[in-house]
């Protein structure tokens, strides 16, 4: 009976490392990553269920000692304990699709499973390699280009398109083939040696090619990339305070960081406008940002023991393979930041090297007349750790099936939603907000989006004209502004932290600034907050000027906007802003020569109606009264 079970885990092994890189689903807002990881977490529980049944009938528990077991074991621990101490957001912090614990536990658990497996993962993954590298040929020519397809099928257009997500992804995972198929020996067969050659020869071409098109679209694309200087101040940044020093600060939480770190050298540079990052540059300092010392440490214990591991295993041609590739991915991770992909190839290699350790070490146990090294414990006569060992394994499953099936519904919902603003359907938009919303409120995009859709609706409502609207619209109106600010605070508890989560919730006060007692104390406050979490963002000291210079307090308004043009100089809107607060505080001399700034920071033969809009008249007709 076991050997069907065996049969049967290896078989779901096989599945999924063939079609986990070319897995996607337009059924969530983002088609590859969000559903590999979905992928990944379904069969790894399927994966448990099998072992689960297994033990239920054979009543043993057996456990094969793999060389990294402990220090992969004791890194999900490091990562839990971050997401205990340090992040605000704990739900979304096990859902995070580059670094997250749901992702690093499925891949532990697919380590687990692979290195203890019979299985050849070397054919699938070379099989793969070659899908790949032939779709990425066929897409770099546009074969679409010219052909109208639906609206769930236009992302086919896309000259980049590849199943992995993204060009960088597919750029590394292409990369690992090439090496793979530069230093490894031709990959086992029962077919003639000469004729494995060839084929590894005509697939390490095929892959050389896609990675050459890979990169050349990587090249002529705007690749956009945390800068590395403030990625190694963020990972700094947490050395500061003994808790965020141990245990970092928090997984999903980087953003919060590199907002404290950007400097004005950030505000110069053609990145200036994005506030901020969800990922680190290198996803080495990744795991120093948001898991700390500890982290690192044990990611570092993790690596020297593989380099201790891999000169123990006999033949050089596989020491220069099995070291070869290992380097490739700790290159990966250090000069790139964190993804699926990086991780999945990592633990998957780490799973071959320990499963060629075991395998030689039991031969040669074998040789010198050694039990192996299995452990095997008999429950037999233990009923009630045997029924209780069960009803846990059972329960966790059922548990976490469900928790992923909610989460994975609210995607779908979400997606739904976006459905209905192609359609022009708010109704559609709302309700699928709504539900994915009732399945998962933890997740900050949703509920951001949801209390910007209720603002949309008041302010349809409010543009009706005056003697058409009736009781019930009123009462729609104060009901979604209402759900709006709640939808705003919410955010705000989820996390705190980031500064762009105040500015959501000050933009929902500003809307009702001149119909609510107190909407300006509130949206002033918030702003402050933003500035607090982001200090060096020029653009939420424009808006709080702004609001400001709406409430005609002029003198706080210059405030702000001097703030502004100190943290970004060459920025027109800053000057602008500042020029017309001093007119209306009637200092005309001082609003001209602000306004002459304005005018010689902007190119007027490429921004032609920005400069006639800045014009000086009515600042020289005062001044010459």
């Amino acid at each position: 009976m076991e050997k069907y079970f065996q049969k049967a885990v290896s078989f779901f092994l096989y599945l999924l490392l063939f079609i986990f890189p070319l897995f996607f689903l337009p059924f969530t807002q983002e088609f590859f990553i969000t559903n590999k990881l979905y992928l990944l977490s379904f069969i790894v529980l399927l994966l448990i269920l099998i072992s689960s049944f297994q033990f239920l009938v054979s009543r043993k528990i057996s456990w094969q000692k793999r060389p990294f077991d402990n220090l992969v074991f004791l890194f999900l621990t490091i990562i839990t304990l971050s997401i205990l101490f340090s992040s605000p957001n704990k739900i979304q912090a096990l859902l995070n699709p580059n670094f997250g614990l749901i992702m690093m536990i499925s891949l532990a658990i697919l380590y687990f499973y692979l290195s203890r497996s019979q299985s050849d993962v070397r054919a699938p993954q070379q099989i793969i390699s070659i899908i790949l590298s032939l779709i990425t040929i066929i897409f770099f020519f546009q074969p679409f280009k010219n052909i109208s397809l639906p609206q769930n099928l236009i992302f086919l257009k896309n000259p980049g398109f590849t199943p992995l997500g993204n060009q960088l992804d597919l750029a590394i995972f292409l990369g690992f083939f090439v090496v793979w198929g530069i230093v490894s020996p031709a990959w086992g067969g029962t077919r003639p040696k000469k004729w494995i050659s060839v084929f590894s020869g005509i697939t390490l071409i095929i892959n050389l090619l896609a990675l050459f098109l890979t990169i050349y679209s990587l090249l002529k694309s705007n690749l956009i990339l945390p800068p590395f200087r403030l990625s190694w101040y963020a990972a700094l940044e947490v050395l500061k305070n003994p808790q965020t020093a141990f245990f970092g600060a928090g997984i999903d939480n980087f953003s919060s960081v590199f907002t404290r770190v950007k400097d004005l050298a950030y505000n110069q540079s053609s990145l200036w406008q994005i506030n901020t990052f969800n990922v680190s540059s290198s996803a080495i300092l990744q795991i120093l940002t948001e898991t700390g010392i500890l982290g690192l440490l044990t990611f570092g214990l993790l690596i020297f023991n593989v380099f201790r591991v891999i000169p123990s295993k006999e033949g050089i041609q596989s020491k220069i393979s099995s070291i070869s590739l290992f380097v490739y991915l700790l290159i990966c991770l250090f000069i790139f930041p964190p993804s699926l992909i990086i991780w999945f190839l990592f633990f998957v290699m780490l799973s071959v090297i320990a499963s060629e350790r075991s395998e030689r070490g039991n031969l040669n146990k074998i040789a010198s007349a050694t039990p192996r090294n299995d452990k095997v414990l008999n429950l037999s006569e233990l009923l009630p750790i045997y029924l209780g060992a069960a009803i846990v394994s059972f329960g966790l499953i059922i548990a976490s099936g469900y928790f992923l099936s909610r989460s994975y519904t609210s995607e779908y919902y979400f997606k739904k939603s976006f459905d209905g603003i192609s359609e022009n359907n708010l109704k559609k938009v709302y309700d699928n907000q709504r539900q994915a919303i009732i399945l998962n409120p933890f997740i900050e995009r949703f509920r951001s989006n949801f209390a910007q859709t209720n603002l949309l609706i008041a302010n349809n409502l409010a543009q009706k004209d005056s003697k058409k609207i009736n009781n019930n619209d009123r009462q729609t109106t104060t009901q979604a502004i209402q759900t709006g600010i709640s939808e705003g605070k919410a955010v705000v508890s989820l996390n705190p932290q980031k500064a762009e989560n105040w500015k959501n919730l000050a933009s929902i006060y500003s809307y009702i600034i001149n119909a609510a007692q107190g909407a300006d104390a509130w949206t002033i406050s918030a702003y402050q907050r933003a500035i607090i979490t982001d200090p060096q963002n020029p653009t939420y000291r424009i808006d709080l000027g702004g609001v400001y210079y709406s409430l005609k307090k002029y003198d706080d308004a210059i405030r702000f906007f001097e703030q502004a043009a100190s943290l970004k100089p060459n920025w027109p809107n800053a000057q602008y802003n500042l020029a017309w607060s001093y007119y209306q505080k009637k200092e005309y001399q001082k609003a001209a020569l602000t306004m002459q700034n304005v005018l010689n920071l902007i190119d007027k033969n490429n921004n032609k109606t920005d400069y006639e809009k800045a014009s000086l008249e009515e600042f020289k007709k005062k001044i010459s009264k």
